[in-house]
């Protein structure tokens, strides 16, 4: 856990608890299937973690955009990786071994 933390920006912990609460709403749904949620999770991660850094970046050429768009991608996945990951250690925990 400690290594994935050392890659997530910290501004952007946040937007993994708003997934993860996210998640658990979808889980409850019946219209939309288990398997689905991490791939809407991870959409989610992708574009909130968008609407961030493109607010907080200079874009002032295409190697910054293009750096945006990266950086953005990547911290989408790794804040949606950690709410699943979250869900998993709460569900691991509960369970009598």
């Amino acid at each position: 856990m400690e290594e994935l933390m050392n890659y997530i920006r910290p501004e952007l912990l946040a937007v993994s608890v708003a997934l993860y609460l996210v998640g658990i709403a979808l889980k409850k749904t019946d219209k939309i299937k288990d398997r689905l949620i991490p791939l809407i999770l991870g959409g989610m991660g992708i574009l909130l973690c968008s609407v961030w850094v493109f607010a907080t970046s200079e874009l002032t050429s295409l190697r910054c955009v293009a750096m945006a768009v990266f950086t953005s991608i990547v911290q989408g996945i790794l804040v949606a990786g950690l709410s699943t990951y979250i869900h998993q250690m709460g569900k691991q925990m509960k369970k009598a071994e």
